[in-house]
């Protein structure tokens, strides 16, 4: 255990290329809260999103952090973390920077500390935000050689949103992610409008709360819980209505958690995906230790910003390099 720790707590600002719309609105910058623990020669980060979704803003997550302050200085620890915040962006935050700190102290790199093989390159899908489908297709041009693409829906009128991303990239694998945007009487005839586009998955296509309907319809293609899927906890209710579910650290509130439901998920038969908030490198550094064992992998958060932090992610056509000792986890 380690005592005397200083924590620190702060919002960021990092302004996006352009606007990035789903269907619950549109934003223009990403805002995250980095949490620092130092213990006087070494400091670990942690980076998370407040998700208004949850009902979470950026000033109650650094007051949730704030008021650990105390109890980091006297002893709390990364396994006490875990009963002293529920899942969620604040623990996040803190959850990655134990991690961090842990790995510069010793000297051994977060995924050997974990039990974790060395991280690889991951094919990572690159986002198109909700828009026409004239200006959804502009926008899949730009990247039509990208080997996987995630698109955005949850709108009237996503039949041609996914027919005219198709048109634009014939040859790229499409995954979808409706943020609950649709509803029971449109799901079966959106999901065989994807299936004509060839997806080959769809997240979160109906509120949360009418997650039952998945189990009157027939699915031809997997359908992934995004906001139906937090923690362990969430797991069994979802069985036989989800072939999939996304993993985010924002949700599982860190490393921790995320590592742990990754395995309850695949021993209960379900596929795993990765993703992320819009957010900076440092977010995604130790998701991309999580998403190792994924089948699917959305980890583009970075390419969103009009710039990224220093030391960042390094990624080249599809692939989300694995993150260097200097931004985190070293």
């Amino acid at each position: 255990m380690t005592t005397n720790l200083a924590l620190t707590v702060r919002i960021e600002r990092w302004p996006l290329a352009g606007a990035f719309a789903i269907s619950r609105g549109t934003k223009t910058e990403a805002v995250v809260v980095v949490a620092e623990l130092s213990d006087g020669r070494h400091t670990g980060r942690g980076e998370c999103v407040p998700y208004p979704r949850y009902d979470e803003t950026p000033e109650g997550v650094v007051a949730a952090i704030a008021a650990l302050r105390d109890p980091v200085a006297q002893g709390l620890d990364r396994i006490g973390l875990q009963r002293a915040l529920p899942p969620g962006a604040a623990r996040n935050a803190l959850d990655c920077a134990f991690w961090d700190l842990t790995a510069r102290q010793t000297g051994r790199p977060v995924h050997d500390l974990a039990g974790l093989a060395p991280p690889k390159p991951l094919t990572t899908a690159f986002t198109i935000s909700l828009g026409s489908p004239e200006a959804m297709a502009e926008a899949t041009r730009r990247v039509a050689d990208l080997a996987l693409i995630k698109v955005k829906l949850g709108a009237d009128g996503d039949a041609d949103r996914i027919a005219a991303v198709r048109n634009a990239a014939p040859n790229a694998e499409l995954i979808v992610d409706a943020n609950e945007g649709w509803r029971v009487d449109n799901l079966a005839s959106n999901l065989d409008a994807c299936a004509r586009a060839g997806v080959t998955l769809v997240e979160q296509p109906l509120p949360a709360g009418d997650d039952g309907a998945l189990a009157t319809v027939a699915r031809p293609i997997a359908v992934c819980a995004d906001e139906s899927v937090h923690d362990r906890a969430s797991l069994p209710g979802l069985v036989g209505l989800y072939d999939a579910v996304n993993v985010k650290l924002d949700k599982t509130g860190g490393l921790t958690e995320a590592l742990a439901i990754i395995e309850t998920a695949h021993q209960q038969g379900f596929a795993v995906m990765v993703g992320c908030m819009v957010a900076t490198s440092l977010a995604m550094a130790p998701a991309v230790l999580a998403a190792q064992h994924a089948k699917v992998v959305d980890l583009d958060g970075p390419l969103l910003l009009a710039r990224d932090r220093d030391n960042g992610l390094h990624y080249s056509g599809s692939l989300v390099h694995p993150p260097r000792a200097a931004l985190w986890g070293g």
